[in-house]
Parts: structure tokens; sequence; C-alpha cells
């Protein structure tokens, strides 16, 4: 097999990944949140309950930036921290409802553009593109992240 191929297969995929998402989400406006608080919220919606420092790992922040701009998310009642049994020092991090209620809106936008996108697409060939995602989250996408609570 030629890995070198497979690889610039991969980059070019997870580019191309960018690139949708980007015009999936481009003309979404969301009044009061930046971008950056926007991917904010995007990661904690699909990876909830998160610590602060899973979302400074994710999105690539400092600690101090991610404390600070998780705060004006939870100043505006987007976001909230709950405590972990057993441990005061650490948080979980999980949407509010008012912000689960905005990630649901934003999600449902880019539904109908995912749907719109594949309109054409036959049930097999959808069927096909679910085990395509199923594997690639199973082998290349899955994270390590231990859950909430747990040593």
């Amino acid at each position: 097999m030629d890995t070198n191929g497979l690889f610039r297969k991969f980059v070019a995929f997870t580019a191309s990944v960018h690139q949708v998402k980007h015009e999936f989400t481009k003309d979404i406006r969301l009044d009061e949140i930046t971008p950056l608080q926007y991917s904010m919220l995007e990661y904690i919606a699909v990876s909830q309950p998160v610590t602060l420092s899973d979302i400074s790992d994710c999105l690539f922040m400092s600690m101090p930036n991610t404390s600070r701009e998780l705060k004006k998310l939870s100043d505006k009642r987007l976001c909230e921290k709950l405590a972990v049994a057993g441990d005061r020092r650490k948080h979980a991090i999980r949407l509010s409802p008012q912000g689960q209620a905005m990630m649901d809106g934003v999600f449902g936008q880019m539904e109908a553009r995912f749907m719109a996108r594949t309109q054409d697409a036959t049930p097999e060939l959808l069927a096909e593109i679910e085990h395509a995602l199923d594997v690639l989250q199973a082998s290349v996408f899955y994270t390590e992240r231990p859950k909430m609570g747990k040593s």
C-alpha cells in the first residue's frame, strides 16, 4: 500500500472538510458572539461535558484566553460550569439550555444545507456515506478523552 499517497488523500480530505464546514456556516449570523466563541460552543456541543483544558487543547488556545472567552460565554448564559464530584478543582463545562437552543438552531441550518447537498443521493449511497463516516470516526478521528468524573 502506498501510505504516502493515502496520507496525501487524508490531507486533501481534511482540507475539504474545513472548506465545506465554512460553506455550511459562513452566513449563519449569531448575535453577540465572535467566531472564536462559536468554535468553542460548537466543540462543547458535540463533546460535552468538557474541561477547560479540553477546549484549550482542541482549539489551540492558551488556558488564560480559553478561560476569558469561556467567562464571556457564561456571562451570556450560553454555557455553564459544574463541579466534578470528588475533585473540587475540576469543572465540567456544558451548554446551558439557552446555548443548547442556539446550537440546535445552527445545526438545523447546517443539516438543511447537508440535505440539499445530498438530495440526489440514493439510499445506497447515503448508507455508504454513513459507513465511511463511521469508519473514519472509529479509525482516524477518534479522541481518547477521559470521561468526566473518572480517574
